[in-house]
Protein backbone atom coordinates (compact mmCIF):
# COMPACT_ATOMS: atom_id res chain seq x y z
CA UNK A 1 0.00 0.00 0.00
CA UNK A 2 1.60 3.75 -0.63
CA UNK A 3 0.09 6.46 1.34
CA UNK A 4 0.09 9.70 -0.86
CA UNK A 5 -0.24 13.05 0.50
CA UNK A 6 -3.06 14.41 -2.16
CA UNK A 7 -5.25 17.39 -2.37
CA UNK A 8 -8.78 17.01 -0.85
CA UNK A 9 -10.67 18.38 -4.23
CA UNK A 10 -8.40 15.31 -6.51
CA UNK A 11 -10.79 13.35 -8.45
CA UNK A 12 -9.63 10.00 -6.14
CA UNK A 13 -10.00 12.13 -2.89
CA UNK A 14 -13.42 13.16 -4.47
CA UNK A 15 -14.78 9.45 -5.14
CA UNK A 16 -13.88 8.17 -1.79
CA UNK A 17 -15.57 11.22 -0.48
CA UNK A 18 -18.63 10.57 -2.24
CA UNK A 19 -18.48 6.57 -0.91
CA UNK A 20 -17.95 7.87 2.85
CA UNK A 21 -20.79 9.87 2.65
CA UNK A 22 -23.22 7.75 1.00
CA UNK A 23 -22.09 5.38 4.31
CA UNK A 24 -22.74 8.42 6.64
CA UNK A 25 -26.41 8.12 4.91
CA UNK A 26 -26.85 4.51 5.08
CA UNK A 27 -25.74 4.42 8.92
CA UNK A 28 -27.51 7.46 10.07
CA UNK A 29 -30.79 7.65 7.78
CA UNK A 30 -29.80 11.44 6.44
CA UNK A 31 -27.96 13.26 3.64
CA UNK A 32 -24.12 12.42 4.90
CA UNK A 33 -21.81 15.16 6.60
CA UNK A 34 -22.42 18.41 6.39
CA UNK A 35 -19.78 19.78 8.41
CA UNK A 36 -17.92 22.60 5.58
CA UNK A 37 -15.15 21.65 4.23
CA UNK A 38 -12.83 23.33 1.77
CA UNK A 39 -9.81 21.89 0.20
CA UNK A 40 -7.27 24.58 1.08
CA UNK A 41 -8.12 23.48 5.13
CA UNK A 42 -6.17 20.69 4.37
CA UNK A 43 -3.06 21.97 2.70
CA UNK A 44 0.50 22.65 4.77
CA UNK A 45 0.69 24.59 7.43
CA UNK A 46 -2.73 24.22 8.13
CA UNK A 47 -3.41 20.71 7.25
CA UNK A 48 -3.11 17.31 5.16
CA UNK A 49 -5.13 14.97 3.20
CA UNK A 50 -3.56 11.48 2.73
CA UNK A 51 -5.02 8.92 0.17
CA UNK A 52 -3.88 5.10 0.44
CA UNK A 53 -3.26 3.60 -3.10
CA UNK A 54 -3.22 -0.38 -3.46
CA UNK A 55 -0.77 -2.11 -5.70
CA UNK A 56 -2.96 -1.20 -8.78
CA UNK A 57 -3.54 2.26 -8.10
CA UNK A 58 -6.40 1.95 -6.93
CA UNK A 59 -7.45 4.50 -3.90
CA UNK A 60 -8.35 2.26 -0.84
CA UNK A 61 -8.68 4.71 2.02
CA UNK A 62 -8.42 8.65 3.22
CA UNK A 63 -7.81 10.39 5.96
CA UNK A 64 -6.77 14.20 6.75
CA UNK A 65 -6.65 16.79 9.09
CA UNK A 66 -7.28 20.35 9.32
CA UNK A 67 -6.15 23.41 11.85
CA UNK A 68 -8.50 24.69 14.69
CA UNK A 69 -7.91 27.27 17.13
CA UNK A 70 -10.29 28.41 19.68
CA UNK A 71 -13.38 29.52 18.39
CA UNK A 72 -17.21 29.56 19.08
CA UNK A 73 -17.45 25.89 18.26
CA UNK A 74 -15.87 24.43 21.09
CA UNK A 75 -12.12 24.34 19.42
CA UNK A 76 -9.26 25.01 21.82
CA UNK A 77 -6.07 26.75 20.31
CA UNK A 78 -3.40 24.10 19.02
CA UNK A 79 -6.42 21.40 17.93
CA UNK A 80 -6.05 19.49 14.65
CA UNK A 81 -9.13 18.14 13.80
CA UNK A 82 -9.02 14.79 12.15
CA UNK A 83 -11.41 14.47 9.31
CA UNK A 84 -12.71 12.04 6.70
CA UNK A 85 -11.30 8.70 7.52
CA UNK A 86 -12.50 6.03 5.34
CA UNK A 87 -11.60 2.58 4.14
CA UNK A 88 -13.50 1.31 1.39
CA UNK A 89 -15.17 -2.06 2.73
CA UNK A 90 -12.74 -4.43 0.55
CA UNK A 91 -9.36 -2.82 2.21
CA UNK A 92 -11.09 -2.98 5.90
CA UNK A 93 -8.93 -4.98 8.87
CA UNK A 94 -5.69 -4.59 7.03
CA UNK A 95 -4.56 -1.77 9.71
CA UNK A 96 -4.72 1.05 7.06
CA UNK A 97 -6.73 3.15 9.32
CA UNK A 98 -4.34 3.12 11.73
CA UNK A 99 -1.48 3.83 9.52
CA UNK A 100 -2.95 6.85 8.20
CA UNK A 101 -4.04 7.80 12.10
CA UNK A 102 -0.32 7.65 12.96
CA UNK A 103 0.82 9.70 9.59
CA UNK A 104 -1.83 12.48 10.64
CA UNK A 105 -1.07 12.81 13.89
CA UNK A 106 2.86 13.14 13.33
CA UNK A 107 2.20 15.51 10.63
CA UNK A 108 0.03 17.81 13.12
CA UNK A 109 2.32 17.18 15.66
CA UNK A 110 5.39 18.83 13.46
CA UNK A 111 3.24 21.63 12.43
CA UNK A 112 3.04 22.63 15.90
CA UNK A 113 -0.33 21.24 16.76
CA UNK A 114 -0.83 19.92 20.44
CA UNK A 115 -4.29 17.93 20.33
CA UNK A 116 -5.92 15.84 17.99
CA UNK A 117 -9.79 16.22 17.70
CA UNK A 118 -12.03 14.16 16.43
CA UNK A 119 -16.23 14.24 15.86
CA UNK A 120 -17.76 11.04 15.18
CA UNK A 121 -21.43 9.19 15.51
CA UNK A 122 -22.69 6.30 17.95
CA UNK A 123 -23.71 4.41 14.90
CA UNK A 124 -19.66 4.30 13.88
CA UNK A 125 -18.48 1.62 16.45
CA UNK A 126 -15.51 0.27 14.25
CA UNK A 127 -14.14 4.11 14.41
CA UNK A 128 -15.17 4.88 17.84
CA UNK A 129 -12.83 1.09 18.91
CA UNK A 130 -10.30 2.64 16.43
CA UNK A 131 -9.27 5.80 18.59
CA UNK A 132 -9.93 4.35 21.33
CA UNK A 133 -7.16 2.09 21.27
CA UNK A 134 -5.11 4.37 19.74
CA UNK A 135 -4.97 6.97 23.16
CA UNK A 136 -8.15 9.17 22.16
CA UNK A 137 -10.39 9.77 25.29
CA UNK A 138 -13.71 11.33 24.82
CA UNK A 139 -13.90 15.02 25.59
CA UNK A 140 -16.18 18.35 25.03
CA UNK A 141 -18.47 17.88 21.55
CA UNK A 142 -17.37 20.61 19.49
CA UNK A 143 -18.06 21.51 15.90
CA UNK A 144 -20.65 21.41 13.11
CA UNK A 145 -23.07 18.52 14.96
CA UNK A 146 -21.96 19.18 18.88
CA UNK A 147 -25.34 19.48 19.88
CA UNK A 148 -26.46 16.02 18.09
CA UNK A 149 -27.37 13.15 20.84
CA UNK A 150 -25.82 11.20 18.51
CA UNK A 151 -22.30 12.94 18.37
CA UNK A 152 -18.90 11.64 20.06
CA UNK A 153 -16.04 13.65 20.19
CA UNK A 154 -12.83 12.10 20.99
CA UNK A 155 -9.42 14.00 22.18
CA UNK A 156 -5.60 12.73 22.42
CA UNK A 157 -2.42 15.33 23.66
CA UNK A 158 -0.24 15.06 20.51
Amino acid sequence: MIIRPTAFDHPDAVKLNDEVQLEYARRYGDEGDLTPLDPSMFRAPHGLYLLVYDPFERPVATGGWRRQDLNGEGYADGDAELKRMYVIPEARGRGLARRVLAELEEDARAAGRVRMVLETGDMQPEAIALYVSSGYAPCAKFGYYREYPSSRCYAKLL
